[in-house]
């Protein structure tokens, strides 16, 4: 095992190594350094997916770690793999991210255009990557697809999970992804549709309410009672089609 030492200590050697020696043993120092830093300093693109810009909007964002590599790999055994990415999308999963789209305004009665959806109401064609367009609506933003994400958070997502594309197969797993670093997918998963379970959300879509029935970034949401009864019923559709 490698002792950890201190920065200083790394930078301070009286003998500098120099050729090849030198660069393999500045190498083992950064990674050394890195490895100090806390997660939440390794962890970036902690912006909301849904968080339409503005000049302090980084300043209100929480800290937050990814989720942690073993409950990743109990996804994987519990549920497998189905397409890209590592989230099973049970009936339930499959509501609840109908019910953000509804929120986020990309639902479009359940047609596929709302994978193509741009911040503000334009479609985009290109389904390889994420968009990355600027729209200017109010706010400027760049958020895109069905659940509205930003780029710097998807392309978090999309490494983390290998996702080869931004097809909605793709989209659906990096909202999971999304749901599961907010601590909201267990949660839900044990207990269903439910305040906390939105309030968890609500850190990552401005479109969901916290418990104070708000949005947690100060922008318009929707009702709980008005997403409790999308999702009832968008349930009841998904666990038709599983029969």
């Amino acid at each position: 095992m490698l002792s950890r030492l201190p920065v200083s200590a790394l930078c301070r050697s009286k003998t500098p190594l120099k050729g090849p020696l030198g660069s393999v043993a500045l190498l083992v120092a950064l990674a050394l350094v890195i490895g100090e830093l806390p997660s939440s300093q390794r962890a970036r693109s902690l912006q909301p997916a849904s968080l339409r810009g503005g000049p302090t909007a980084d300043a209100a964002l929480p800290l937050i770690s990814l989720p942690p590599t073993g409950r990743i790999q109990a996804e994987q055994q519990a549920f497998g793999s189905a397409g890209p990415g590592i989230y099973r999308i049970t009936p339930e999963r499959r509501a609840l991210l109908n019910t953000i789209r509804f929120a986020e305004g990309t639902w479009t009665n359940g047609r596929g255009d709302g994978y193509r959806m741009l911040y503000g109401g334009g479609r985009f064609s290109d389904m390889a990557r994420h968009p990355d367009f600027v729209v200017t609506n109010g706010y400027s933003s760049a958020a895109a697809g069905a659940y509205q994400f930003l780029p710097a958070t998807w392309n978090e997502a999309a490494h983390r999970l290998r996702l080869p594309d931004f097809q909605p197969a793709s989209q659906d797993q990096a909202a999971l992804y999304l749901m599961e670093k907010r601590g909201a997918l267990a949660r839900f998963d044990r207990q269903g549709f439910s305040h906390d379970v939105l309030a968890l959300l609500a850190q990552e879509w401005a479109s969901l309410p916290t418990l104070q029935g708000a949005s947690f970034y100060g922008q318009p949401v929707k009702g709980m009672e008005e997403l409790r009864r999308f999702y009832s019923k968008d349930l009841a559709r998904q666990r038709i089609k599983t029969v």
